[in-house]
């Protein structure tokens, strides 16, 4: 079987040497150049065409994001950040996944030999996951600097939904490619949605600027979710990263439970803690979203939703970043309707403004 050969873009030599040396320790992968500036890098693509590419953010002769703007435009590849600006400016990071980065890797800021020593397992992971992903050309206003596909939330209204039930809520779980795949199926909720609540594998420090990015652009109010904090309509809550989050009953309201515990399925937060707390708490009110990621987090879990009542949507694979943890919920049998991403919001709103009864197409 062929090695993922990878191209490493970072302006330090330490780092440069380190990641090269990670890599070349894989069975599975070789390292087959290592750049300091985007304008090496990107002669050396051309000579080796690498499967992945690792890639700094702070870089001289040209900034790592306006590399991966081009790159992804003229010759889209997968892409892992690695970089320390990463952990520092989460805004980077998010803008980095809008171009079509597949993943990020936040290095330290210090101790960085050892930091990155530790980290060398999730950084093959992450590499790994990225030769197997589907990417997509960056369209030229979005490689400008313009909004993200899909446009200013405002460009559509769409009318008010005939008196939903404040009952309802809208359980989403992702990973890998989660991010813009959350954004587009936010963005077209009208302002009196049902409660949304959301969990996307992201570590501390990211999450914030997440639900800021996207309360920016959508007609609900995007937030982190606080632990005992009332679920309403016209929200959605995001698990903070490091935290599990789940539903909960009090009295007649459902509040966010936010809890530092174990590590579910290898995930803090996990879509299963949120999944089955939607099985056991919300039954039939519940509206299932498994959106592009790696692995089987909340697959089972997505399955006692359905079983409870739940009506279930799952990502196509076609449009997936990454099409593990939907093809997982399918082979469990959680799906009602199997969609392209650009579809499900409409799909959603549509079943919430129609009879339950109308029910399109069963799995």
């Amino acid at each position: 079987m062929a090695k993922i050969k990878v191209v490493v873009v970072d302006d330090s030599a330490l780092v440069r040497s380190l990641l090269t040396e990670i890599i070349n320790r894989q069975t599975d992968m070789t390292c087959v150049g290592a750049a300091a500036d985007p304008l090496v890098a990107r002669e050396m693509i051309r000579e080796t065409n690498p499967d992945v590419i690792t890639l700094d953010v702070e870089m001289p002769r040209m900034d790592g994001l306006e590399f991966l703007s081009r790159l992804m435009r003229l010759r889209p590849m997968p892409v892992v950040m690695v970089s320390t600006l990463t952990e520092q400016g989460a805004e980077a990071t998010l803008r980095a996944l809008e171009l079509g980065a597949v993943d990020f890797v936040a290095k330290p800021r210090i101790g960085v030999s050892s930091g990155l020593q530790e980290l060398a397992g999730d950084i093959v992971d992450k590499i790994r996951v990225a030769a197997a992903a589907h990417v997509k050309r960056l369209p030229p206003a979005t490689a400008a600097g313009a909004a993200p596909a899909g446009g200013s939330a405002h460009e559509t209204p769409r009318a008010a939904l005939p008196r939903v039930s404040t009952e309802k809520v809208i359980c989403i779980g992702a990973s890998t490619g989660g991010t813009e795949a959350i954004r587009e199926v936010l963005m077209p909720m009208p302002a009196d949605a049902p409660a949304i609540v959301i969990t996307q594998h992201m570590p501390p420090g990211f999450t914030t600027s997440f639900a800021n990015r996207l309360n920016t652009l959508c007609r609900i109010r995007v937030q982190e979710a606080r632990h005992g904090e009332r679920i309403l309509p016209g929200h959605a809550y995001i698990a903070p990263g490091g935290h599990h989050f789940r539903i909960d009953r009090s009295g007649s309201n459902y509040v966010a439970v936010v809890e530092d515990t174990e590590p579910v399925n290898r995930h803090r937060p996990s879509v299963e803690v949120l999944f089955k707390s939607a099985a056991r708490v919300l039954g039939p009110n519940a509206l299932g979203i498994m959106l592009t990621g790696m692995g089987a987090d909340g697959a089972q879990a997505m399955r006692e939703m359905k079983d409870a009542g739940s009506y279930n949507y799952v990502q196509d694979e076609a449009s997936c970043v990454v099409f593990g943890m939907p093809r997982m919920a399918i082979q469990c049998g959680a799906a009602h309707e199997i969609l392209p991403l650009s579809q499900i919001a409409s799909a959603v709103l549509n079943r919430l403004a129609s009879a339950p009864a109308g029910v399109r197409h069963r799995i």
